[in-house]
């Protein structure tokens, strides 16, 4: 997409608006799948909790994926979008036992994370494909806030539990086809997540009847210019000829699982906004937006960085600006940022727009959420229709309509 590509996307369709590239989301995919390309059985499982958009689905099933879902309501969306049970997997956290029993009566694999869960699942349904998440208290991403393997995570049983696994396993006699762990986002040392790796194998010689192996996901893609990423080539070489090794000792063929979210769509998104106010203070000048952390809450949330271009002025002398939103909270989207000379009216397009940015939206201050536009074979398609006043009032029951 260019510039003059965006800039006409936010005439069709107004502002604030997310803007998705499909043929990066193809680039993302070939990318996984060339690089590990030497194992026989690969299955990608998208993260739909990264952007569950249902042409977004569409599009990664259309390129072979599954999906890797954390509610039922994220299940019911894929087999929306075309996925059948069998390329669905079910991660939740802290859900209750009958939400993991629906989605396991679809006919969905089941991924449980705590002991309880497991022994209550495993005593009435001995006969349900069950995998079991680890957590293999290692830290291998960056920032805490997205990294859930350590120690004090609410994510996973811990390692050190698994004689408790055993026990129940043993006890009920369920049937454990998988085993599962996610150390967290923005995979940084290869060698650290490798290292995760050899307790996941570990653990894995301790049941005899497993069908696969899920490693989760959390590679780290760039942010800004110069910004360190996976090295998924180096990570697809040195973990699959560990695999194939593994499966030679198992003793049977397995299917080499991942779940990536940010990793193939992240880099596909752009978020444009209208600069509503240039506003000049005693020492800062502030560009303020139709938009906030109703509608993009990573940055305050994570202290994250999208880079952000003038597409009005790209070519424009740069000035330093902080770019804040327009609801009544602090908002800022980037502080003393330099960007090409920005004036009312300019555009601005956020980059790593396609991950965690509208799935985390809200309507705070009554706002309404913004479209989303898929940019497929040259062309801008409307994929979700900008929010209305009715909208926001669609659920609510006036003391009216109560008698009261």
């Amino acid at each position: 997409m260019t510039n003059k590509d965006l800039l006409k996307v936010v005439q069709e369709h107004g502002s604030p608006v997310y803007v998705y590239d499909a043929d990066i989301i193809t680039r993302q995919y070939k990318r996984l799948t060339d690089a590990f390309k030497k194992v026989k059985q690969l299955r990608l499982n998208y993260a739909v909790k990264a952007l569950n958009n249902i042409s977004i689905l569409q599009h990664l099933h259309s390129l072979g994926s599954g999906i890797d879902t954390v509610s039922v309501q994220e299940v019911k969306l894929g087999m929306l979008a075309g996925f059948t049970p069998d390329r669905i997997i079910f991660t939740p956290n802290g859900v209750s036992l009958e939400e993991i029993e629906q989605v396991a009566a679809m006919g969905v694999q089941i991924n449980i994370d705590n002991l309880s869960i497991l022994e209550q699942f495993g005593t009435k349904h001995p006969d349900v494909p069950v995998c079991i998440r680890i957590n293999p208290h290692v830290m291998a991403g960056g920032n805490a806030n997205i990294s859930v393997g350590h120690i004090d995570s609410k994510f996973g049983i811990s390692i050190h539990q698994l004689p408790h696994v055993l026990r129940i396993v043993e006890n009920t006699g369920m049937n454990i086809n998988g085993i599962h762990m996610h150390t967290g986002s923005d995979i940084l040392d290869i060698d650290v997540f490798i290292y995760a790796t050899e307790i996941l194998f570990e653990t894995a010689k301790k049941f005899d009847n497993l069908s696969f192996i899920d490693f989760g996901s959390g590679f780290k893609v760039p942010y800004k210019e110069g910004d360190i990423e996976t090295n998924i080539e180096e990570m697809g070489e040195k973990l699959s000829k560990r695999f194939t090794a593994f499966q030679k000792e198992y003793g049977k063929p397995l299917t080499l699982a991942f779940e990536p979210g940010k990793f193939l769509v992240s880099e596909s998104g752009k978020f444009l906004v209208n600069v509503n106010v240039v506003k000049q203070t005693t020492s800062t000048v502030f560009a303020q937006v139709d938009s906030g952390f109703n509608h993009l809450i990573r940055p305050m949330l994570y202290n994250s960085q999208h880079e952000i271009h003038n597409i009005s002025n790209p070519n424009g002398k740069e000035r330093f600006y902080s770019v804040v939103g327009y609801i009544c909270e602090t908002d800022t989207f980037a502080t003393n940022r330099r960007i090409s000379e920005i004036v009312e009216g300019d555009i601005l397009a956020f980059s790593n727009a396609g991950a965690y940015c509208f799935t985390m939206a809200s309507n705070y201050n009554s706002r309404y959420r913004p479209a989303e536009v898929l940019w497929k074979d040259g062309k801008a398609h409307l994929i979700r229709k900008r929010e209305t006043f009715d909208d926001l009032i669609a659920n609510q029951i006036p003391l009216e309509a109560l008698n009261v």
